[in-house]
């Protein structure tokens, strides 16, 4: 029961990370958002989760990890409430930044959870292994769900579904989870509050690049971007109780794990962003069959969550998460070569049981890197920044890809192959884009293979706990 319950938090959560992605255009007519508007459905929730998660998983060193757990359990399903009845774009984005917050209380308090419940060895590899299928295909199975809602009731069921799960976390969390030790400090507000306006500067700059890289607003978020991150950096070297202590990065095992868990998100977000938008608005699919497109990248994400555990111990983590890369830039770099024709089984099938795969042998074995011999001390801010790093870098890798795909868009509207009609016009222009952004998503991943092949130094021999 008490993993149960981790695993429901933390599925919640992942969930709501891509769950809305399905119902984005129904939620673009609805509430009346522009096209650069519609990112910050997506980004508003990452960029607070994100951002905030250092500070509450500090949170939940100083609270208990089981009371900091159930307050952002409750701070997220009353969200959820509110998004689900909004009446305007400002009013969701305001409730997607609430259920952001919430999120950052009660994601590091799910990971530090299962490591205090259970001790080091097979059962608790085993209990990570299930939390990482869960943090994987969660994502993936919000995509599904996501469409199953909004084609069979409406968009405001992909938020309202989690009020039932969030009550029944909530009532039950009591009895199964026992209160951590609560340990004396205080909070760096300093550390939380650079961290993530200065992560909101960066994003807030990418996506007004979109329109203009020269624009003064644009070069005012870098700036001031840049500027809040660099003050951030001090002052977790200087505080005497950081948010993120830097000696978190004295393994330069972690260190690269926690880059590559940068990179991995970045890629995966904009997938999940552009190829949903993809099927509606090029092939003409209902959300309905929009989500069920995901269900081979679930089915195989599940399935190599299973069997990379097997395989772990033999390969080790470095050489499993190699193999699970290189599959995720071979096939987001598949999925670059989509035209307006595609056809779902021959150009999409493939890449998403590949991708899927790909992401389940590389999650595991990263996240068990990221949490091996962590000090009973530092769980709970070694959890955040894995769950920081996940959700900056895929806020941010969107940010990134939504001006690379606008300016391959206009290029192709600019100059447009001869004799379409208008409206083979703007699938190709939609088409052009996407590709340009799955392009972009491979140079990611493909970064993200360095980093490992650079900074794991881990060798075949060593328990998988490692």
């Amino acid at each position: 029961m008490a993993l149960t319950l981790i695993v429901s938090c933390e599925l919640m959560l992942m969930l709501d990370t891509t769950i809305l992605n399905v119902a984005l255009p129904s939620i673009k007519t609805g509430l009346g958002f522009s096209e650069a508007g519609l990112a910050w459905v997506v980004n508003a929730f990452a960029l607070a989760f994100g951002g905030l998660l250092l500070l509450g998983g500090r949170a939940g060193d100083i609270m208990g990890r089981r009371s900091a757990f159930m307050v952002g359990t409750a701070v997220f399903t009353a969200a959820s409430l509110l998004g689900g009845v909004a009446q305007s774009a400002e009013w969701l984005i305001a409730a997607r930044v609430l259920q952001g917050v919430g999120a950052a209380l009660a994601g590091p308090s799910t990971l530090a959870l299962l490591v205090t419940h259970f001790e080091e060895g097979p059962r608790r590899n085993r209990a990570l292994g299930v939390y990482s299928t869960v943090t994987g295909s969660g994502m993936a199975l919000g995509l599904l769900l996501g469409g199953v809602l909004t084609a069979s009731a409406s968009w405001r069921w992909v938020l309202l579904v989690n009020i039932p799960i969030g009550l029944a976390v909530i009532l039950l969390t009591p009895r199964y989870l026992e209160q951590s030790e609560k340990q004396s400090g205080r909070f760096d507000v300093i550390g939380a509050l650079t961290s993530t306006l200065g992560m909101t500067g960066l994003v807030y700059g990418f996506i007004r690049a979109a329109d203009s890289w020269t624009d003064p607003i644009t070069l005012v978020s870098f700036a001031v971007g840049i500027a809040l991150l660099a003050v951030f950096l001090f002052n977790e070297a200087k505080a005497k109780q950081p948010i993120m202590p830097l000696r978190l990065f004295a393994s330069r095992n972690r260190t690269g794990s926690y880059l590559a868990m940068l990179l991995v998100p970045a890629t995966l977000f904009g997938m999940f962003f552009f190829l949903t938008q993809f099927l509606q608005q090029v092939q003409g699919l209902s959300p309905l069959l929009s989500g069920l497109a995901f269900l081979p990248m679930a089915a195989s994400l599940f399935i190599a969550a299973q069997v990379v555990s097997k395989v772990l111990p033999a390969l080790g983590p470095k050489i499993t998460a190699l193999i699970g890369m290189s599959a995720v830039a071979l096939a987001i770099g598949w999925l670059s070569l989509l035209s307006p024709d595609s056809a779902y089984l021959t150009a999409m099938f493939g890449p998403m049981v590949l991708f899927g795969a790909g992401v389940g042998f590389t999650v595991v074995p990263l996240n068990m890197v990221i949490m091996s011999e962590v000090p009973a001390e530092d769980t709970g801010a070694a959890s955040g920044a894995l769950q920081a790093f996940q959700q900056v870098g895929g806020s941010l890798g969107l940010a990134v890809l939504i001006p690379i795909f606008a300016a391959a868009a206009q290029a192709t509207r600019d100059a447009p192959p001869a004799g379409l009609a208008t409206e083979q016009l703007q699938l190709h222009v939609q088409t052009a884009g996407t590709n340009a952004a799955f392009a972009a998503g491979a140079i990611f991943s493909l970064a993200a293979l360095v980093v490992l092949l650079v900074t794991i130094r881990t060798k075949p021999s060593e328990p998988a706990g490692a």
